[in-house]
């Protein structure tokens, strides 16, 4: 059975939801990041980065970054592109969103990671915060007068809507 430990309001989410669509049996192992349980000497056992997502696989062996376990779901469930020029397009949005989007959110909700100095954290979130939204479009214009961002509802999918829910959820706090 599949595992996924993941955190709330992380972008474990979309895995979560890739795998709730499924509707594979799978189990979830939840870590607390306020708390700091992603270092911990029991999670870095299993991831030694101590960050979420991480599949555990059906053999025991755990992967971690969504730039591996959402092709690898999107290949188990059928919501991975056959053809390998839409392949390479679909790995192209996925590093997109792990190295570009996801760095710009970090630098909106967690400032301290990129200075020390709280004065300069307002800063820091207005930089992250205006390219977030500069993002955010282009992801809009991908999807103008389409419903998925590929040929069909893929992985992609849930990944862009976790970064647009996240986005709103930190909007509203």
């Amino acid at each position: 059975m599949l595992t996924l430990y993941y955190a709330p309001g992380a972008c474990s989410l979309a895995a979560h939801i890739v795998l709730e669509e499924s509707r594979e049996r799978y189990g979830l192992e939840r870590v607390d990041l306020a708390k700091g349980e992603q270092r911990s000497e029991s999670f870095l056992k299993i991831n030694p980065h101590g960050r979420v997502p991480v599949l555990r696989l059906d053999g025991g062996e755990a992967i971690s970054e969504n730039t591996a376990i959402l092709p690898y779901l999107g290949k188990r469930f059928g919501l991975w592109p056959k053809d390998p020029t839409a392949e390479l397009r679909a790995l192209s949005l996925i590093g997109f969103f792990a190295a570009t989007v996801h760095p710009a959110h970090a630098h909106i909700s967690r400032p301290e990671r990129y200075a020390t100095d709280p004065a300069l954290f307002a800063h820091i979130q207005e930089t992250g915060r205006t390219a977030f939204h500069g993002y955010l479009k282009q992801i809009d214009q991908r999807l103008a007068g389409r419903q998925w961002l590929g040929e069909q509802y893929s992985v992609l999918d849930p990944y862009a809507f976790t970064w647009t829910l996240l986005h709103w959820l930190h909007a509203v706090r």
